[in-house]
């Protein structure tokens, strides 16, 4: 460093004489994102950008989001103290508040998934935790990350992957934060380009209102399709409400109330199996798809009533859900919005067959053995 960067073979790989530097056949590559981006796609269809043109646009979110949010933090908050750059308390502090916020907003993200885009580790989610080892590893103690459990669960469910594993080795948690270097620099602190600092505000202007010609008549909200639909004999929140409230003799209350209740005219049931159950060899990442599903569901709590089972004491664990839904198809705005419903296959239920019928009971009420597999979990969405 400092001399053979300087030479003029490497100045035509970087101009600016920084690594890291890829070399390929077909030229030089610079800048770590681009050459992970390159790296990537060697590969013709890498599922590491993601399955769907939006979700390779929320990878590539996140990979800024990391460039732009988490690392400038870790790096304003680590290097002054390891004595790469004069240290500034005032520095510092703003770098910390920065991460914070970053983190926070990350915790929040993270608060019903397992990986930042999909069900599977993308090119974001190794950007991302790149960018956190060296905060975690050298400066971020216990104390500090405590405060976002959801990140600390996602760094070290990332780590401890065989393929992270295999570069970064094991990852211990900074037990302190480096001192201060005892050599202060100069008292001029230096620019934080990277840290973040809201910009001060300006005094509103006073708004120039005009008369209108006409009082506009505000437009009525368009209705949801499902309450255009002819009325129910089976009212919902009747249904939900005694599905809460019985606690004994769960057969002979709720199960037998729910057939006397059902109204097949004005609603559908509808058996779902998730396509992709080779996927769910890790249990907790398995219940928080389930989680975020159902988080994901509740722009549809008016009109649907939910039960998803984890079944399996062994992986691969299999997800099997039941679902009671307003009109005799599965919502079109639910489709439309909810990524998750394309992940799984649907089936009307059929309930002039016995056995259909026998497992819609089965699974309203939990019963274990299901199918002759134990429950590892069970959720309701109600």
């Amino acid at each position: 460093m400092g001399v053979t960067n300087k030479t003029p073979e490497f100045l035509k790989m970087n101009p600016l004489g920084k690594v890291p530097v890829l070399e390929t056949p077909e030229g030089a590559v610079f800048e770590s994102h681009a050459i992970a981006r390159y790296v990537a796609r060697l590969n013709d269809g890498n599922p590491l950008f993601g399955s769907s043109r939006i979700e390779q646009a929320h990878v590539e979110q996140w990979m800024d989001f990391a460039a732009t949010e988490v690392d400038p933090g870790v790096a304003w908050y680590l290097y002054p103290r390891l004595g790469y750059i004069p240290y500034s308390q005032t520095t510092e502090e703003t770098a910390i508040a920065s991460l914070k916020r970053a983190l926070g907003s990350l915790n929040t993200h993270l608060a019903s998934k397992t990986f930042l885009v999909g069900h599977s580790v993308t090119l974001a989610d190794i950007v991302l935790t790149c960018n956190l080892y060296h905060g975690f590893a050298r400066i971020l103690t216990k104390s500090f990350t405590s405060e976002f459990p959801h990140v600390e669960r996602y760094f070290w469910t990332m780590v401890n992957q065989p393929n992270f594993k295999k570069v970064m080795g094991d990852v211990k948690q900074a037990e302190s934060v480096p001192p201060v270097p005892k050599k202060v620099a100069a008292p001029k602190e230096p620019k934080a380009k990277d840290v973040k600092k809201e910009a001060p505000k300006e005094a509103p202007k006073p708004k120039v209102v005009e008369a209108p010609a006409e009082e506009e008549v505000p437009k009525p909200k368009p209705k949801n399709p499902l309450d255009l639909l002819p009325p129910s004999k089976m009212i919902l929140d009747d249904w939900k409400r005694l599905y809460s409230n019985t606690k004994t003799n769960f057969r002979e209350v709720a199960i037998k109330g729910f057939w006397d209740m059902y109204d097949p005219e004005g609603y559908s049931l509808w058996f779902c199996d998730y396509k992709y159950n080779d996927e769910n060899t890790v249990s907790f990442v398995t219940m928080n798809k389930v989680g975020g599903f159902l988080q994901r569901m509740d722009l549809c709590r008016k009109y649907a009533f939910g039960k998803m089972l984890v079944v399996g004491s062994e992986p691969p664990f299999k997800l099997k859900g039941l679902w009671l839904f307003r009109g005799q198809e599965v919502p079109k705005f639910v489709m439309d919005e909810v990524y998750d419903m394309e992940l799984y296959e649907w089936t009307k239920v059929d309930i002039s067959d016995e056995a259909q019928r026998e497992r819609v009971s089965a699974m309203i009420e939990d019963q274990e053995p299901f199918e002759g597999e134990a429950l590892l979990d069970a959720k309701c969405f109600k």
